[in-house]
């Protein structure tokens, strides 16, 4: 048995992979804003801002030492409204935790990156030495939060998983917009031609590589995701068919709907920022080589697979999930904005 700490673990993914510790025999700790849905004899939770040092402290001398702690905390751009909340969030709460395991015997950590490190495509899979170019404020954080941990690489074994979009059943957030347009038999709209193959991670196989990173005695980075991508126009056509759903997949000109989305976005009309309209109609993939070789890591799941669990889960748990609060920002569905409007021609 051991004995992990689990920042954010109130949230989609971090329930998950509390879930999966338990189920192996292991015990946790969750520290979290919002209160969990999953409770066990083996699994203690704490309310607590990672922004609350003190706080944060208080938690590791009182629980700690663990044999490793998971970073899975993060704030969404989409999901607030003040930018100095972000950023204190992701950057000030990533070196609370990366001090507090300092100081209270932890010596590895796992910290949940993103490949909104990258706000344009490169037009090749991305390897782990490509420089960060973050053109968004969540990406700018992300890659603050590494730099934080790569300079304490002499006191803190950090292994940085670097992901992209998260998914598998309970996944809502902004993919839930995609779900609802399918459950209502609406039209689904692609900008451009949807010829482009954007990369996703199942959420088992994202906890499969953060066990095996957590037993890693050094701090590196690895690229986690799914293999071999479908254009999104072949994935969203697998998730109608398997669906019975009657939706329809219409494009949209590609160099009109972006200048929109970033007019809607400077408005603050839209869920989406510049890292989403910029991703939605280029093609995006990690390398993951590297984590094959060295962590004997292997993905299970192809995107169409994941992406038909996600949308039957929303649509069995419809009015469930249309009734949810206070949860985070991936358990509930975000929120249209002017969205609304194209899903009222559709």
């Amino acid at each position: 048995m051991k004995y992990y700490l689990v920042t954010g673990g109130s949230g989609f993914f971090g329930s998950i992979l509390i879930e999966e510790l338990i189920s192996l025999g292991h015990r946790c700790v969750n520290i979290d804003i919002c209160p969990a849905d999953f409770k066990h004899p083996n699994k203690s939770d704490y309310i607590c801002d990672i922004r609350d040092k003190t706080a944060v402290d208080q938690i590791f001398g009182r629980e700690g030492p663990f044999d490793a702690v998971f970073h899975v905390a993060a704030m969404l751009a989409h999901s607030v409204k003040s930018k100095s909340a972000l950023m204190e969030t992701n950057v000030n709460g990533t070196r609370n935790i990366a001090e507090s395991c300092i100081q209270h015997g932890t010596k590895h950590l796992v910290f949940i990156s993103s490949n909104c490190l990258w706000g344009k495509p490169l037009n090749r899979p991305i390897k782990e030495d490509e420089p960060p170019a973050p053109i968004e404020i969540y990406g700018k954080s992300k890659v603050e939060g590494e730099k934080i941990l790569l300079s304490l690489a002499d006191q803190l074994h950090s292994v940085i998983l670097r992901v992209p979009t998260i998914t598998s059943e309970g996944r809502l957030g902004l993919l839930a917009i995609f779900y609802e347009f399918i459950y209502e038999n609406r039209k689904v709209w692609i900008v451009g031609k949807g010829d482009n193959r954007y990369q996703f991670i199942y959420a088992p196989d994202l906890v499969s590589a953060c066990i095996k990173a957590s037993e890693i005695d050094r701090t590196a980075i690895y690229n986690i995701g799914s293999d071999n991508p479908k254009t999104l126009r072949e994935i969203y056509q697998y998730v109608i068919d398997k669906a019975g759903s009657k939706s329809k997949i219409k494009s949209l000109p590609r160099r009109p709907m972006i200048l929109v989305m970033k007019f809607a976005h400077f408005l603050r009309l839209s869920p989406l920022g510049p890292y989403h309209y910029n991703m939605i109609s280029e093609s995006f993939e990690f390398d993951t080589s590297r984590a094959k070789a060295e962590l004997g890591w292997q993905p299970t799941k192809s995107n169409e697979e994941m992406l038909l669990e996600a949308y039957n889960y929303f649509k069995r748990n419809y009015t469930d999930i249309k009734n949810r609060d206070n949860v985070s920002a991936h358990k509930k569905v975000a929120s249209m904005g002017v969205i609304k409007l194209l899903k009222w021609i559709s």
